[in-house]
């Protein structure tokens, strides 16, 4: 039986052991902001948060604690005028049916377009659990669901959100690392709409699994508390839904750059002639990991004193090449009492371990050998874990990896730690209280995050943190970004990859990357090199191998692989600007740095070609790589209009659907008509000044536009400077447009070298533009 199978019907099972919600005659009252209905002891309140924003609680005998892990406060009380009507209300956007008789929901457009509907039997309640029912319309495709494998469109397929360590997962294994209980539909007359569950407690969704047109999500425990987030567009799904959940800030500039890492380097002396190789080959980079070997006896928060005896003078020797460190610090902490461990001293004495029911501290194998575990769910609890970094960023480590928390429990067979487990929450609109850890599991790692990058912010305040997480939750985008687990050195895992990055950028978490060329096994020259291109366009590039697989690094298959793997990282380090200015626009909007194609071309939904290996960067570039990446064989490319350009030529393309006939040394990629594209000299490091002059390449076409963005790349707030540029066609010739300045950055360059890509190219070197201005290139 597969694990899909399983999963399958363990939800089956879940469901039919449910009863439906009477359905005598109910009574609908308006409220503040919305609707409610009541029969019996059932009470059902619908809020508008924004006229496209609805917040549904179902109580029984009374609504659940207004509290949550992944909405704020101010963003939960929120609320608009309403217009009541017999059944309802409306908003300026949405109209809200509630049926008295069989408590069913409806929301539709102004125009009477369904948005999204119960189904019948809609509410079930189980003893402490719940099941919800939606009706799932011809047509309609399902999308998000975090970092969940099966299929990019979710229909057909039910899922299980429960944070697992999944090393070696593969296509159908499930649940995996990340529990993001939120989806998008699209396809409907109404527009598409997103739901998000917040509920903490292990769930399940069924998107047409079992009833080909009914949506069931249920719970086995905590409050039903939902949002339906209406577009009519996915992109106004996913910008609505970080409105709720928070944006994901923008990283450290150095974090966009080639990052390499391997568990483990076993020394200091290995990790200086990584980054001497990396330096002699001319491969630009800006990181190298330390993952668990750099410890002493794998101790968070501890160095081996024989391998690793000076961190900061290894921060510093590296330092010097243009190289930053990263370095794991796993949840566990080893259970060393009397040894001088300190985080272990100071966090009993602080009693910041997570405790057994019977109130003894909870201790499990993990790396360490006998751990505990901070009680990330408190307040103190999380400032005590992040003050233990002190040491590590006085010593110049520039960023941090929380890893193995799900939480990882070794043997054991759910891999995890027991579900009485005892935790203490406060904070987040809960009453203070204790609560078990099969409430609080799928929030642990996210909150494990959350401790790491709060306590950065306070040792280093105006620097920004860089956390990445295996694990976390709706909301997580705000404390880390993330990477999609011990994937495995095979073709198919390369195709996993490019899904599970979309996926979790629809899920609100826009930087991820995938390691490279896989964690578990060894890939072959090719799989390497294919997989080292298209991670350059990926938002996180961080190449990545286990201790008993074969090398990861650029070089190791000799002198002509590592000429087309340079070349791409090459690329990524010119593409830098534009980059930088996606992930801005990113933490302003909500909008993923990785997109799929109809995310910003609606178009591309329907286009008759295989897309499962293409994507956006931004809305500008898109990249179309083969969907079968392992064959020689020629595929179809479809564009989303004619008329848009070969990246690497410049040429303008006037078919709409093209055929390419894969080579090693290329990765096909085209640029929007109406583009500007931002690129610079090409640089080792971030920490180089870009010598010469900033590029700007125009690929002139309707709504001809682009952004600058630059800052310092380190500061949370400081000088920032930001520039819209134009072009339209003239009689005399291209005519950019250099908006008015804004901000007070100074930027590196002086002179802007300007090249116009038409059948007969035009370049020009102008001189910086920092006022509104016109200039016509002929």
């Amino acid at each position: 039986m597969t694990p899909r199978l399983r999963r399958a019907l363990a939800a089956a099972l879940i469901s039919s052991s449910l009863h439906a919600v009477a359905t005598a005659q109910g009574t609908i009252s308006p409220v503040a902001g919305g609707a409610e209905l009541r029969d019996g002891s059932t009470q059902i309140r619908v809020i508008a948060i924004t006229d496209n924003i609805l917040r549904i609680r179902v109580g029984r005998g009374a609504l659940p604690e207004d509290a949550s892990w992944a909405v704020a406060e101010a963003e939960r009380r929120r609320s608009v005028p309403v217009s009541p009507t017999a059944n309802g209300f409306t908003t300026r956007s949405l109209a809200v049916a509630l049926n008295p008789q069989t408590m069913q929901l409806s929301v539709s457009d102004l125009q009477g377009r369904p948005i999204i509907a119960d189904a019948s039997d809609a509410l079930r309640f189980d003893g402490k659990g719940f099941a919800l029912r939606k009706a799932l319309s011809a047509g309609e495709h399902i999308f998000a669901l975090g970092d969940k494998t099966g299929n990019f469109d979710r229909r057909g397929e039910s899922f299980v959100d429960w944070t697992t360590d999944a090393w070696g997962f593969q296509r159908d294994t499930d649940p995996v690392y990340k529990s993001i209980p939120f989806y998008i539909a699209s396809g409907r007359a109404g527009g598409a709409y997103g739901l998000f569950l917040d509920n903490s407690w292990r769930s399940w969704f069924d998107f047409g699994h079992r009833d080909a047109k009914t949506i069931e999500i249920g719970s086995e425990g905590g409050p039903i508390d939902y949002y339906i987030i209406a577009g009519p567009a996915v992109r106004d799904v996913v910008r609505r839904y970080s409105d709720l959940t928070g944006k994901a800030p923008l990283p450290p500039l150095w974090s966009l750059g080639f990052q390499q890492s391997r568990y483990s380097y076993m020394s200091a002396d290995e990790v200086r002639q990584i980054a001497t190789r990396l330096r002699s080959d001319r491969i630009p980079a800006d990181v190298i990991w330390l993952d668990i070997d750099y410890q002493d006896r794998n101790r968070p928060f501890s160095t081996n004193r024989t391998t690793y005896s000076d961190i900061k003078g290894l921060v510093r020797e590296v330092g010097a090449q243009g190289i930053k460190l990263v370095a794991i610090t796993d949840l566990h902490v080893a259970y060393a009492p009397d040894q001088g461990y300190a985080p272990y001293d100071s966090g009993a004495a602080g009693d910041h371990f997570l405790k057994k029911p019977g109130g003894t501290t909870y201790v499990a194998p993990v790396w360490p050998g006998p751990s505990v575990f901070p009680d990330f769910t408190r307040t103190a609890s999380r400032a005590w874990w992040g003050s233990l970094y002190k040491k590590l960023t006085d010593d110049g480590v520039a960023g941090f990896w929380n890893d193995m928390n799900e939480p990882a429990i070794f043997e054991t067979p759910t891999k995890t730690m027991p579900l009485d487990t005892v935790h203490r929450i406060d904070g987040n609109g809960f009453a203070p209280r204790t609560a078990t850890h099969a409430e609080v599991h799928n929030v642990f790692g996210m909150e494990n995050s959350r401790a790491t990058y709060e306590g950065l912010l306070r040792l280093r305040p105006n620097v920004r943190p860089f956390v990445m997480t295996r694990a976390t939750f709706a909301g997580g985008q705000k404390y880390a970004v993330t990477w999609t687990g011990d994937n495995s050195s095979t073709w198919d895992h390369l195709k996993l990859a490019v899904q599970q990055m979309l996926t979790l950028g629809l899920s609100g978490v826009p930087w991820s990357g995938a390691d490279i060329p896989g964690f578990i096994g060894g890939a072959s020259p090719e799989l390497a090199t294919r997989w080292f291109e298209i991670g350059a366009f990926t938002p996180i590039f961080r190449a990545h191998a286990a201790n008993d697989a074969p090398r990861a690094e650029p070089w190791v298959d000799g002198p002509d692989h590592l000429a087309i793997r340079r070349r791409f990282i090459e690329e990524r380090y010119r593409l830098l600007p534009y980059l930088y200015a996606v992930g801005e626009q990113s933490a302003r909007t909500g909008d993923p740095v990785m997109r799929p194609t109809f995310y910003d071309y609606p178009q591309m939904a329907a286009a008759p070609c295989n897309q499962s290996m293409a994507f956006t960067v931004g809305r500008d570039l898109l990249v179309a790589a083969s969907p079968q990446p392992d064959s020689a064989r020629a595929y179809d490319i479809c564009l989303p209009a004619n008329g848009w350009y070969d990246y690497w030529t410049g040429a303008q393309l006037t078919a709409q659907k093209i055929k390419e006939t894969p080579t090693l040394d290329r990765l096909p990629v085209f640029v929007r008509p109406g583009a500007i594209i931002a690129k610079q000299p090409l640089i080792q490091s971030t920490t180089e000044t870009p010598k010469g002059a900033l590029q700007l390449d125009i690929y002139p076409g309707e709504d001809c536009s682009g952004e600058l963005f630059f800052d310092d790349g380190v500061s949370i707030s400081g000088p920032s400077l930001r520039q819209a540029i134009s072009c339209t066609m003239t009689t005399r010739g291209i005519a950019l447009h250099f908006a008015a300045r804004r901000g007070s950055f100074r930027p590196w360059w002086k002179q802007i070298a300007v090249t116009v890509h038409t059948p007969t190219p035009i370049t020009r070197t102008i001189t910086d533009q920092p006022r509104a201005a016109t200039i016509t290139l002929q």
